[in-house]
């Protein structure tokens, strides 16, 4: 069984199949945390210490009892107002305006199967592959309850958490603060890896001891943004790729977030994730309730690589849904650095048949199709296809190129609108403003208020009918700016607009999803700027980033292996020098770098020579090979290429007897040293073949010497090395 109650100690363990998470309900009714670390039986709670803790409060139940105080237990779901000084997870404005919360256990229950949540993305299993722990809290004075939801999934070492927050009470009540998850650690020294960016440079690695005091990361942005990623991990220092503790949290949310981890006045550690506390104060009025979005975590004693691992599985296999969540996705060509704005149906076309000529399988017709958009100051809103630009009807055009063997996606923004369009002057009411003061632009562009129902209705018709005209199996859901002017008509409060807008937001993709189950939805917003589990569960692959430049992918693509399975990420091949940098790379390291991912082209195959449509014809059918392998194996960094002269990473087969191997050299100097990149993954003192070159390695030697990197005259060489176990040579491709 994955969830164990003991009644005489009264504790509760969630065991998974190399891990052990355990709390337990003490005597005065508070839900404390023991113990989350490697599999273990027993009961954990010697590891509570009771001291006369001096300033630190005690509980009035606790009589004369000094050594008894929150300000020092680990707690499950800690409050403001028990005498816990420590950052809280939960901070409500009561009816009588106080701030004060006491959450005591009342009971619990043990279910098969995973919950659900109505309206939220979330982990989902069968019956048979997870449990469900459920544990009611109530504040007895004010009558508000909290109910602690816990999803164990034994065979991914993964335990998933959420909330709901209860108004049980006679008045309104304001939730001003809310963490789904909380994680009290008491001893050891931490550091806190967060991803940081900008548009164009998403998630680099960050990693930061935790000292006393907090550190937080978070978004502002009504989105979980290119600035920080909602996803975190508390490593002991000690801990590498390979070896040593680390935990992990992702959030399963799009909107604004924040993290915290500080040390506390004793050394302990406490990690969180949940709501931006900022423009956040989201009412309940008796008998409401708010359901917390779902945070997912993991445990590894095997360094940080096996905890990404970890993620991994359960995001491909238990977060993303539909026909695509496992499936190898189409090499599609993306319309934009072709032509951005300026094309026609017949250039379109074109260009498709230059596709289909290189083996390409999808063509995705971007933004400027609709309205009047033939820039980004206008029309968009618009969402009526502009059959004069494309001098035929949607459905023609699309007739037309699956005619010439390929798939037809399309680009949409429905999120967004612009001033100079129909819509906005039909509906000035419709966007986020404040009353009284002049909107704030970005892109041209202001955001349509997705928390009011009959917007998001409207705009769901309007792309339906869109999709409805002829056989789309591919959107390119874009969102080009963050959220502003917080302010919606239609509101009680102000303080709940931006949650019911990310309500609204899976709404809209849910209904998507229901009526076109056959379309592949892949998330972008600028890029990177909506990277999240969240969006994950709607769209199962995302645009990793604007940037196309393959070195500075190394480092995005890095940072997005963390947490990230390469299903999710998409890459592709663009032109050179680079339309964000500059930088000129050769094509098979665009096209080594791009085909760690879902794979596709984004270019104008008018301007590459026939010799580098020779190339790209072989990059296709190189990736088709290798794709089940590259999106479903065993994902291994072995290098950082943000310290290191190479960029090198490895999938492995789940069996062991499949690896590929790609590098890219970064850095280049006059007599260059030589780099060996450590294979890892394989079977021990096993020998395996190289594919390319015919002979035979052992792979022990391969992890503990390493293989050497050629040192080769020129700029950013890519190099690809395939791996067979020698009693299996049926898997070398011919």
């Amino acid at each position: 069984m994955g969830i164990v109650y003991d009644e005489k100690n009264k504790t509760i363990s969630l065991h998974t199949k190399n891990t052990t998470y355990q709390m337990q309900v003490d005597r005065y009714g508070f839900l404390l945390h023991l113990y989350y670390g490697k599999r273990a039986e027993g009961c954990m709670d010697y590891l509570l210490t009771y001291y006369d803790r001096g300033f630190s409060g005690n509980p009035y139940e606790a009589g004369r009892d000094k050594t008894y105080s929150m300000d020092a237990l680990p707690q499950e779901f800690p409050s403001l107002g028990t005498g816990d000084y420590r950052t809280p997870a939960c901070i409500i404005r009561n009816a009588d305006g106080t701030f004060s919360s006491d959450f005591r256990y009342e009971s619990h229950s043990i279910k098969e199967g995973k919950y659900a949540l109505k309206g939220l993305p979330a982990v989902y299993a069968e019956s048979h592959e997870a449990q469900t722990l459920e544990i009611l809290l109530t504040d007895r004075a004010t009558g508000v309850q909290a109910v602690l939801l816990y999803g164990v999934l034994p065979e991914l070492d993964i335990i998933t958490r959420s909330l709901r927050i209860i108004n049980a009470g006679s008045g309104q009540i304001a939730v001003k603060k809310l963490a789904p998850a909380c994680l009290d650690i008491v001893g050891g020294k931490y550091d806190f890896i967060t991803f940081y960016g900008r548009h164009a440079m998403e998630r680099n690695f960050q990693r930061l001891p935790i000292g006393h005091g907090i550190s937080k990361i978070g978004s502002l942005r009504g989105t979980s943004s290119h600035q920080y990623n909602p996803a975190v991990i508390a490593a002991d220092h000690e801990t590498t790729e390979d070896a040593g503790a680390c935990y992990g949290m992702v959030f399963v949310y799009s909107g604004g977030f924040q993290s915290e981890a500080g040390m506390d006045q004793y050394g302990q550690t406490r990690l969180l994730m949940g709501f931006s506390e900022e423009q956040f104060s989201y009412p309940l009025n008796p008998g409401e309730a708010l359901q917390a979005p779902e945070v997912i975590l993991s445990y590894s004693f095997q360094g940080l690589g096996q905890l990404s691992q970890n993620f991994h599985r359960c995001i491909r296999t238990h977060l993303c849904r539909g026909k695509y969540k496992e499936a190898v996705r189409p090499v599609l060509l993306n319309s934009w650095e072709a032509s951005y704005f300026d094309f026609t149906g017949d250039s379109l076309l074109k260009l498709a048949k230059q596709a289909a000529d290189l083996g390409i399988e999808m063509f995705v017709m971007d933004d400027g199709w609709f309205g009047k958009r033939d820039s980004e100051t206008r029309g968009l809103g618009d969402w009526k296809v502009n059959e004069e630009k494309l001098g035929c009807t949607l459905g023609e055009l699309i007739r037309r190129i699956n005619d010439m063997g390929l798939k037809f996606g399309i680009w949409i923004e429905p999120e967004m609108v612009n001033e100079d369009s129909d819509l906005y002057r039909s509906h000035p009411d419709w966007v986020l403003a404040i009353p009284g003061r002049m909107p704030n632009r970005s892109r041209h562009q202001l955001v349509l208020d997705f928390s009011r129902k009959e917007v998001v209705d409207s705009i769901y018709q309007r792309i339906c009918s869109v999709l409805d005209q002829g056989n789309v199996e591919y959107i390119k859901w874009d969102m080009n700016r963050s959220l502003a002017d917080i302010y919606s008509s239609a509101a009680d409060c102000q303080g709940r607009v931006l949650h019911d807008y990310v309500l609204g937001l899976y709404d809209f993709l849910e209904r998507i999803v229901e009526r076109y189950p056959h379309i592949l939805i892949e998330g972008c917003s600028g890029g990177g700027g909506r990277f999240d589990a969240g969006m994950l569960y709607y769209t199962p692959q995302i645009w990793c980033s604007d940037n196309t430049d393959p070195i500075d992918r190394l480092e995005i693509q890095y940072g997005t292996s963390f947490i990230y399975p390469v299903s999710s990420v998409g890459a592709h091949v663009s032109a050179s020098p680079n339309h964000q940098t500059g930088r000129c790379t050769p094509l098979k390291t665009r096209g080594t770098v791009a085909s760690a991912g879902t794979f596709g082209y984004e270019l104008n195959l008018d301007k590459i020579s026939e010799e580098e449509k020779d190339e790209i014809r072989k990059q296709i059918a190189e990736y088709k090979q290798n794709a089940s392998l590259v999106q479903n194996g065993l994902y291994f960094r072995l290098t950082n290429p943000q310290t290191e002269n190479t960029g090198a990473w490895e999938f492995v087969s789940e069996d062991r007897r499949e690896a590929l191997v790609q590098a890219v050299s970064i850095r280049q100097h006059g007599n260059m040293t030589v780099d060996y990149i450590k294979i890892k993954g394989l079977k021990e003192n096993a020998m395996y073949r190289e594919t390319g070159s015919g002979k035979l390695f052992n792979s022990t030697a391969l992890r503990e010497a390493g293989f050497p990197m050629p040192a080769e005259f020129g700029e950013y060489r890519a190099y690809q090395w395939h791996f067979i176990l020698e009693d299996d040579l049926s898997l070398i491709h011919i």
